[in-house]
């Protein structure tokens, strides 16, 4: 899941992993469709989506490796 919080700060959250991580880093100014960097590290490749997509919202992101 990936929202933005009151500060405007985006999340991601992993379910599997109980995890919430603040978005550091995105490939791409939209977001969509590059991959983004946790604060702990992980990267995930997010799905193409439209820039004005409405969050929260859930994704099928896939964790690239190390």
């Amino acid at each position: 899941m990936i929202r933005r919080n009151e500060k405007g700060e985006l999340s991601a959250y992993v379910p599997k992993k109980d995890l919430e991580e603040p978005i550091v880093n995105m490939e791409k100014p939209d977001m969509w469709g590059g991959q983004v960097t946790l604060a702990n590290g992980w990267q995930l490749a997010l799905p193409e989506m439209a820039a004005d997509t409405r969050l929260p919202i859930t994704v099928e992101a896939r964790r690239m490796s190390e």
